[in-house]
C-alpha cells in the first residue's frame, strides 16, 4: 500500500512542478508588463534632427541625406552612407567622388 502512494505522489511531482513553474512565469510576465506601462521607454538615437542641415531635395526621388558626390552614400531619406551612417560627411576618411556615367 506504502508503495503504490509514493508512485502515485512520484507521478504527481512533475506535474505540480510544471504548474508552478507556470504559475511564477505568469505572474513575472504581468509585473513585466505593468512596470512597462508604467515606466514608456524614451527614444533613443532620434537622428532626424541632426539630419536636417545636410537634406538635399533631389527630383523624382526625394530627400537625401549627406553628401550625394560621394561614391559611398546611400542615397536615402533614412541614413547617410554605407561606411559612416550617423557621422558627418565633412571630413570624412571614405570620401571617394563619384564616377560620372
Amino acid at each position: 500500500m506504502f508503495k503504490t502512494l509514493v508512485v502515485i505522489a512520484v507521478g504527481f511531482l512533475p506535474s505540480l512542478f510544471s504548474l508552478w513553474v507556470i504559475r511564477k512565469n505568469r505572474l513575472r510576465t504581468h509585473l513585466r508588463l505593468r512596470q512597462a506601462a508604467m515606466n514608456p521607454r524614451t527614444q533613443i538615437g532620434d537622428f532626424s534632427s541632426s539630419s536636417l542641415g545636410d537634406r538635399y531635395y533631389l527630383d523624382g526621388v526625394g530627400y537625401l541625406i549627406g553628401d550625394i558626390s560621394c561614391q559611398y552614400n546611400a542615397r536615402s531619406g533614412h541614413i547617410r552612407c554605407a561606411v559612416n551612417p550617423t557621422g558627418p560627411c565633412e571630413a570624412c576618411r571614405y570620401y571617394k567622388s563619384r564616377e560620372k556615367c
